[in-house]
């Protein structure tokens, strides 16, 4: 292996190479003085986080028209926020993107700070968004690892342990490589590597600026890392959902409790999601079932919804939730699946 200027080499790929965001100040527009915005990166890196970036564009954009400051989202009713996030998943990234904006608002008149260890501080900000805002906002030379990084690492330097065990000396790798001159610039040049060229299968190491420092590439198994620990199978939870819409159209809705998987967000009501579905309507009616039921896939388990549906009186009283107008529902309001459960719905409701 030759030795070579491995953050020079990859500064320089990237500014012929860099991905185009709708985030992210380009190396052109950095060479014309043009300066991150911290609002910006804070946001996208939040949307990120378990989501790719073909699907965040739409949200992040939609949030700076309605958003465009950190102190227009601070103000933000946490219902529209909330809406506004529906079908990006991890609700808790939005609870926590209220909570930080508002204290950046009252604790720094503002203003996001500079300095990784206060970043840390902010509600909902872990050490690799500390880190990302710190480098590619402020140009400090922390290191950004995700999991691209992380699988360039790996590869780069020949780290055979499974990635459970390795990440500690995978972010020390990183840290070792980050330059002072341009370390925003450097973190996003890795990323980008990571995701067009040192890929998760068939990287194309004959196209990689620094493959003469790859030790995996001339060890033949670039491909085979980062090692990965067995797959546990998720276990699968069942359970039975109710849609009811009154006579005037009005649909039953639930606000799911703040804590917890979907917290805050609006839901039709059900069941406890457990290893066996057990019955349990909002109210006594007429229920009736769809012959198709809901699959979901969340990080730590299967979810299979039977979904049951009924049309009832306006004075109809329920034990829980409330009854929505037609007006003012909109399905692009609900998380993933329960707009499922509204699709699977909407067809038997309009039969009955």
């Amino acid at each position: 292996m030759q030795p070579i200027d491995v953050s020079a080499h990859l500064l320089s790929w990237y500014d012929h190479n860099a991905r185009e965001m709708p985030w992210r100040v380009g190396p052109s527009q950095r060479l014309a003085g043009v300066l991150p915005d911290p609002y910006r990166v804070w946001l996208s890196e939040v949307m990120l986080q378990q989501t790719t970036v073909v699907t965040v564009g739409p949200y992040f954009r939609r949030f700076l028209d309605l958003w465009p400051t950190v102190a227009a989202l601070a103000k933000a009713p946490d219902d529209q926020v909330m809406a506004q996030w529906a079908g990006l998943g991890y609700y808790a990234r939005a609870r926590n993107l209220l909570k930080c904006a508002r204290a950046v608002t009252t604790d720094h008149a503002g203003v996001f700070p500079d300095e990784y260890d206060t970043l840390l501080r902010l509600p909902g900000i872990g050490p690799y968004t500390a880190a990302a805002i710190a480098a590619i906002a402020f140009d400090r030379p922390r290191a950004v690892v995700d999991g691209n990084v992380e699988r360039v690492m790996a590869r780069l330097f020949d780290v055979r342990e499974t990635l459970d065990l390795a990440k500690p000396r995978l972010v020390e790798l990183a840290q070792a490589l980050t330059p002072e001159s341009r370390p925003g610039d450097y973190a996003q040049a890795v990323m980008d590597l990571g995701a067009t060229i040192c890929t998760p299968k068939n990287p194309r190491c004959a196209d990689c600026p620094v493959r003469g420092a790859c030790l995996a590439q001339g060890a033949g198994i670039a491909a085979e890392l980062p090692r990965r620990k067995p797959r546990v199978r998720k276990p699968t939870r069942r359970g039975v959902i109710y849609v009811a819409m009154r006579q005037d159209g009005a649909l039953l809705l639930e606000r799911r409790p703040a804590r917890g998987l979907l917290g805050g967000m609006l839901g039709w009501p059900g069941s406890q999601w457990a290893r066996d579905a057990q019955d349990a309507p909002p109210f006594a009616a007429n229920w009736r079932e769809a012959p198709a039921e809901v699959r979901h896939t969340f990080t730590h388990f299967h979810l299979r919804l039977s979904v049951k549906v009924a049309t009832v009186p306006n004075k109809s009283a329920p034990d829980l939730g409330t009854f929505i107008p037609v007006e003012d529902f909109r399905p692009s309001d609900l998380p993933t699946v329960m707009r499922k459960v509204y699709d699977v719905a909407a067809p038997l409701l309009q039969e009955i």
